[in-house]
């Protein structure tokens, strides 16, 4: 569904605008929906943490609410615009200790814009913990060579992690690479500088001897490319000193990196704080690496940032 749409924007140029002027799609929306209304169906117990909200339907309910309802029913021929409507508006759950997932219904939507890397992010969180993620990756190719539209990774924490091709019903286990000198890794970075302050990130690499070109891809493909094995390092810095990162960019992403023997972290080196809401509001910055080297990142972020 989501290359679908995809592809007719990259064609038409179909998009919206929210107000925070982050760009939305019919995609976004109708996949929220599609998890949305599975989840309450599966676990009725559960709450949901979403990206989305109805807002940009309620403003256009004969234009993008009839587009939304009608990509939806490709998957649930059966539902109502009413139960389209609740499946879309139940997403706020206010975090904390209780069971409820955190989804980003597409992620990387510039690139989606661009026809580029984008993911579809579900995490599970329990107890005020991380448990469980997946990420839809459809434009991420099987690092085997074995082809196809692009793979789905999986974890569980302590119980590993999995990349699934597109089209198979065979997981195949995934694990972090052994690199154990800095000067050996890879950086994964985002497309947008803006994002990832390459600048400051190419710092960072001179200081810890890295000369390899990072590898730079939109969305939490990025936290699969390191759990793969193809990246040793992923970081997300702040933007300013008050800036925190919201929940559902990065709990599926870094559930699958622990799962797959890595370690991510704030750069104080704590566990992300994923119980406050949609804010990680207790962590400053994200490192993400394959465990080895994550205490030399973590200094050499810590001497180019100036923080204490």
């Amino acid at each position: 569904m989501a290359r679908q749409v995809q592809d007719r924007i990259a064609s038409t140029g179909d998009a919206v605008t929210k107000a925070d002027r982050s760009p939305v799609t019919v995609a976004d929306l109708a996949i929220q929906v599609l998890v949305s209304h599975r989840l309450a169906e599966r676990f009725p117990g559960d709450g949901l943490l979403a990206e989305e909200d109805t807002a940009a339907i309620d403003a256009d309910p004969g234009g993008l609410a009839e587009q939304v309802l009608e990509l939806s029913r490709q998957a649930v021929p059966e539902l109502t615009a009413d139960a389209m409507r609740r499946a879309l508006g139940r997403g706020d759950h206010g975090g904390g200790a209780a069971r409820h997932w955190v989804l980003d219904p597409i992620d990387g939507t510039k690139g989606f814009l661009r026809g580029e890397q984008f993911a579809v992010a579900l995490a599970l969180i329990d107890g005020g913990q991380l448990a469980a993620g997946a990420l839809g990756c459809p434009r991420l190719q099987p690092v085997d060579g074995s082809g196809g539209e692009g793979s789905v990774f999986s974890a569980e924490v302590r119980r590993g992690a999995s990349e699934r091709r597109l089209g198979s019903t065979a997981d195949r286990p995934i694990a972090v690479d052994a690199v154990t000198d800095p000067a050996r890794a890879a950086f994964c970075e985002s497309v947008e500088a803006a994002h990832a302050a390459h600048s400051v990130q190419a710092e960072i690499a001179a200081r810890l001897g890295i000369t390899r070109p990072p590898v730079r891809i939109d969305s939490q493909c990025k936290y699969a490319v390191v759990a793969r094995g193809e990246a040793s390092i992923y970081l997300r810095l702040p933007r300013r000193a008050d800036y925190r990162e919201k929940v559902w960019d990065h709990a599926a992403g870094a559930v699958i990196i622990e799962a797959a023997g890595g370690r991510v972290s704030d750069l104080d080196g704590r566990p992300l704080e994923v119980s406050a809401g949609r804010h990680l509001a207790r962590s400053r910055g994200i490192v993400a690496t394959n465990g080895h080297l994550h205490e030399a990142v973590l200094a050499a972020c810590r001497e180019v940032l100036g923080l204490g």
